[in-house]
């Protein structure tokens, strides 16, 4: 994942925020904009066009198909509401278009962004937290799963509306694990059975396994320990202000991921999780880690040439307490627009949130549905026959026992943390630094940078 640029992103955010003190009147008072103006006069003339909403996303390809025929779907329903969705592109795109276009009127009605950008969306002050709908509408929320409500909470407050969701899993190759004599039906599930399983399956043409280097799996390895990335609760019980990546349990994690690499039993193959992806369905490696979403993918890429098993993310050791955090984005309503429109906006929240909505939405895509009922449908249901793999990330979810560390760290600066973390995995993986070395490196730069954030946003 790109970073935002040399410039630092607080420095960004200052620029945005001089930008809409100046020039962006919101719905709840200030100076009307153009287009309250029009909306006003149009209402006076007796239009009774539909409200548009224009939805900014960063679905591409099949992905991008299924949230269409989800918008089709809506406006197929809801005459008085026609939504646009456009692609902006990654959602580190999106959220620079974002910034572009604060203080003005050429921005959406509502965007998805990625769960890293929650801090920063917030500090924009740019948005009308859901909550004020959810209370308003008083919209049920007690079917949305808990574990995916809890990472978008601030002060037990809900600002987005979570839409696509996942974690990561093992995925390994079953006929791989009959080959070499280990049970296919018993996964490994610590660091210590992760690496003895890693050197049984190697052999000519194929290494026990290769994990990207991507900073979201330390995320995910520290928060299964229970190990916070940064201090203050994470950034929860209030503002982060320096980074905890260089802690004992990051340390032993990156230690454990070297001599793998070490032992030829782990195959580096840099940052990108397609190339471990294609390298797995090749029978080049026999375990590696992916997101949820990525399974039905994975699987049809195995095809007949062997059997997929999923597990639980591993962990130190089999007593450790954590969980993993929800990856994925969520939606964010604007209030720089008409309430009409932000009022607009909510009713395709709404209806991305049906449990039918949900179900087709993770029958075509592979990620979570964000709603429990959901799982009563009979798409979802035969669905998971086709799929038994799927059932592994359902109780990954379902057993994460909630927590500061399992509910996933917030700062303003998350994309460019994540780089530098990325930086350190790499660095050790390629014999340039220690594990300690290289993460003692990596949080105080990342410290830096949440200070200088801070200072920005006057906290």
């Amino acid at each position: 994942m790109k970073p935002f640029g040399k410039k630092s992103l607080a420095m960004m955010l200052l620029s945005c925020m001089m930008l809409l003190t100046a020039a962006c009147g919101t719905s709840s008072g200030g100076q009307a904009s153009g287009e309250d103006k029009a909306n006003a006069a149009a209402s006076a003339s007796g239009d009774s066009s539909p409200v548009k909403v224009v939805w900014w996303h960063s679905m591409s390809g099949d992905v991008g198909k299924a949230a269409q025929q989800l918008v089709d779907e809506f406006n197929a329903s809801h005459k008085d509401i026609v939504v646009q969705a456009e692609y902006q592109g990654t959602y580190d795109e999106s959220l620079n278009k974002l910034k572009a276009s604060l203080g003005s009127d050429s921005g959406p009605s509502l965007i998805q962004v990625y769960e890293i950008g929650s801090r920063f969306m917030i500090d924009t002050k740019a948005i009308t937290p859901v909550q004020q709908f959810i209370d308003a509408d008083q919209f049920d929320i007690s079917s949305l799963e808990p574990n995916i409500l809890n990472y978008y909470k601030f002060d037990d407050k809900l600002y987005s509306m979570p839409f696509n969701t996942s974690n990561p899993i093992l995925y390994y190759n079953k006929d791989a694990f009959k080959a070499a004599g280990l049970d296919p039906e018993k996964p490994p599930a610590t660091y210590a059975e992760v690496a003895e399983a890693a050197k049984k399956l190697t052999k000519q043409g194929q290494a026990g396994g290769s994990f990207a280097i991507y900073g979201w799996f330390m995320e995910q390895l520290l928060a299964n320990q229970g190990a916070e990335l940064l201090n203050n609760g994470n950034g929860r019980t209030s503002m982060a202000t320096a980074s905890q990546l260089n802690s004992d349990a990051a340390v032993k994690t990156l230690d454990w991921w070297k001599q793998m690499v070490d032992d030829k039993s782990l195959l580096n193959l840099g940052r990108k999780t397609d190339d471990t992806s294609k390298a797995f369905a090749a029978g080049q490696i026999a375990m590696t880690l992916d997101s949820t979403a990525s399974l039905r993918s994975i699987v049809k890429a195995a095809g007949d040439k062997f059997e997929v098993g999923t597990a639980f993310l591993p962990k130190p050791d089999a007593a450790t307490k954590g969980g993993v955090i929800v990856g994925g984005a969520s939606n964010w309503i604007l209030n720089n627009r008409p309430e009409a429109e932000q009022k607009a906006a909510w009713e395709f929240i709404k209806f991305l949130a049906e449990p039918k909505s949900q179900a087709e939405w993770h029958i075509n895509t592979g990620y979570f549905p964000i709603t429990t009922k959901a799982y009563d449908e009979q798409n979802v249901k035969d669905n998971m026959k086709q799929y038994p793999q799927f059932q592994t990330a359902v109780d990954q979810l379902h057993q994460t026992e909630p927590s500061l560390a399992t509910q996933g760290a917030v700062m303003g600066v998350f994309p460019e943390a994540r780089q530098l973390t990325e930086t350190a995995i790499e660095e050790v993986l390629n014999n340039k630094k220690t594990s300690k070395q290289a993460l003692d490196d990596a949080a105080k730069e990342i410290t830096s940078k949440i200070e200088e954030y801070n200072k920005t946003v006057g906290h």
